[in-house]
């Protein structure tokens, strides 16, 4: 028996060790295979008369998501790109004499890209226009936020199935304090700032005036953007868009056509039929309706070399650093700013003497304060070397302008979602919910105090004074950050300040922020700044995509396809409740304070 156990074991182990060698030796051959197809492939091509085709149902981000073999292997996910890649590709297109139109294709779901960068975007497309090249939008149900986007098209057409929704914004936050009451969790509260309105989901069962106030002042910000937007494009008194939001709402097709909103009433084949003759081509070439015109998609054109004054390469280096997610101590995640790695990242920067300045990215709404005051930290170190130009994105607030306070100057859009200088602690507990349960605890100490971050019982009025002590030394903390940055009194900075978020043209009135401008506009500022006239190129940190990731990438054409939103109502609800907890999940202050954005702001 014991002979026969020995050999069974010896010829699995050697069946197992085969399979091992197998697989790595074959992988690793198929890889070095695909390396040298790789250095073969001369990258996408552009013929001539080609239509860009943007689709616009792609996530537009700051940074792409980092691929991984397991994603290689997944299930497709939503199609997304970088937010410098949308901008370059389109400037680029601008330039190309291949390129004769923009195909904006909405017939997907729309991802609900923020306004700020959409503005970004929409910019860029201006500029295409401008130039003499055509936009051709087509859409079935045009959102706002599709249609801010949409709006500066030559030729925009809707499906006479379709809709169009001008009907203004709101906003419509969760609360759960009764929920929590139910089910016996407990909830106490330290905070700093009237607005500070993070904790009221919690603690509440409406909106408290001071959050309805603040939320109003945004969305009414946001809301005047898209009117003078779409009025200049379209030609529209803002007046006239005002009175459709307020008497129509929801437009059927020749109602949006009487009204000036699109310009054709027309199916998906027939803005086929116009981008066809903008290709010269006058019948069908392709059984295939999608290829029936010549066409290259924004991502694949992306990767497309520049033809045509293709710049130099140049040893002064401007880095773009993204600060993308919620604000965690340690290394964070795939899509969290973790205070210790990022600190990384910001010391590299400084200790690279080819990079000449840094444009600090922002599109955070915070998190832990003291992840934040590291990276803060490193921001003011690597500034006292060289420039640092800060641009916030769709949000930076909370601890997201906590780290923008380090820059030289800030730059932000209309539309961002910026300020919120304040903090809070959230203190949850169990002995409730636990006692329905039969669950009790006990406890031996050798002081007072010994329990304070326990969660099995409320906090004591002792305790309770002794974490707000603590959060309003964070919030003095904050103030004076503020003040010394931007050169305002203490007094005017406790004024504006109280979590109050402002929207970025407000911002900028009330001394928050610089100037208005993108992500492009704040690269310019660091080269001036640096005095490297037209000598630098851009390089952008982190770097998250391997080539062995692109590599992957390639060999299976991995490509975005929509992912289908479930439109029943109790679903809607349910995955906005899922966020709630996922948000809470991403809490690890290891002192419990936070400065994050008073509410989870979804636009609709």
């Amino acid at each position: 028996m014991g002979q026969f156990t020995k050999q069974f074991f010896a010829s699995v182990l050697g069946s197992l060790t085969g399979l091992i060698l197998f697989f790595a030796l074959g992988t690793g051959s198929l890889f070095v295979l695909l390396l040298a197809a790789a250095s073969l492939e001369g990258g996408p091509t552009v013929k001539d008369k080609s239509v860009l085709v943007f689709d616009l149902a792609t996530q537009i981000s700051d940074t792409e998501r980092s691929a991984t073999l397991s994603q290689a292997f997944s299930e497709p996910e939503a199609p997304a790109i970088a937010l410098r890649k949308v901008i370059d590709a389109i400037d680029k297109a601008t330039k190309d004499k291949r390129i004769v139109a923009i195909f904006l294709d909405g017939r997907k779901t729309s991802p609900g890209n923020g306004y700020a960068t959409l503005k970004e975007v929409r910019l860029a497309l201006q500029r295409f226009r401008d130039a003499g090249k055509k936009i051709i939008a087509y859409d079935v149900d045009v959102s706002e936020q599709e249609y801010y986007l949409t709006s500066i098209a030559n030729t925009n057409i809707l499906n006479p199935m379709g809709t169009m929704e001008i009907n203004g914004l709101n906003s419509q936050p969760l609360f759960f304090a009764d929920a929590l009451k139910k089910f016996g969790i407990g909830v106490q509260v330290v905070r700093v700032g009237n607005y500070k309105s993070a904790v009221e989901p919690y603690t509440r069962q409406n909106l408290s005036p001071e959050n309805r106030q603040q939320i109003s002042a945004l969305l009414n910000g946001i809301w005047g953007d898209f009117l003078n937007t779409v009025s200049q494009t379209r030609k529209i008194p803002t007046s006239k868009l005002q009175q459709i939001a307020d008497t129509k709402g929801f437009l059927k097709p020749e109602e949006a056509r009487t009204e000036k909103l699109v310009d054709r009433v027309a199916y998906y084949d027939n803005a086929l039929e116009e981008l066809k003759q903008l290709t010269g081509q006058q019948k069908d070439t392709s059984s295939d309706e999608e290829k029936s015109f010549v066409q290259i998609d924004l991502a694949t054109y992306a990767r497309v070399p520049v033809r045509e004054a293709q710049k130099k390469s140049s040893n002064n280096k401007i880095g773009v650093i993204y600060a993308e997610g919620s604000i965690v101590d340690g290394e964070g995640g795939i899509q969290e700013i973790g205070g210790d790695r990022f600190a990384k990242e910001l010391r590299k920067l400084r200790e690279d003497e080819d990079v000449k300045a840094v444009v600090l990215r922002v599109n955070s709404p915070g998190g832990s304060a003291t992840a934040s005051e590291i990276i803060l930290r490193e921001v003011q170190l690597l500034r006292a070397q060289k420039p640092v130009i800060v641009s916030m994105g769709d949000v930076a607030a909370s601890g997201g302008y906590w780290i923008a306070t380090g820059g030289h100057r800030i730059f932000a859009e209309p539309t961002t979602i910026t300020g919120s200088i304040g903090v809070f602690g959230l203190l949850f507990n169990l002995q409730q919910i636990a006692k329905n349960n039969g669950v009790t605890w006990d406890v031996v100490e050798t002081a007072r105090l010994a329990d304070i971050n326990t969660s099995t019982r409320p906090k004591t009025a002792q305790e309770i004074a002794i974490l707000q002590q603590y959060v309003n030394q964070v919030y003095e903390m904050f103030l004076d950050k503020v003040s010394k940055s931007r050169n305002l009194p203490k007094a005017r900075v406790a004024q504006i300040a109280q979590g109050r978020v402002w929207s970025g043209a407000d911002a900028k009135k009330i001394g928050l922020v610089d100037q208005i401008g993108g992500l492009d506009a704040a690269i310019a500022e660091a080269a001036k700044e640096a005095n490297l006239g037209n000598d630098w190129e851009v390089d952008e940190y982190p770097n998250r995509r391997s080539f062995e990731t692109e590599l992957v990438e390639r060999l299976f054409q991995i490509k975005g396809t929509e992912v289908a939103q479930s439109s029943d109502p109790l679903t809607v609800e349910f995955q906005k409740f899922k966020k709630e907890i996922a948000n809470l999940q991403t809490i690890n202050d290891p002192k419990g304070v936070y400065a994050l954005l008073p509410f989870d702001f979804l636009i609709k």
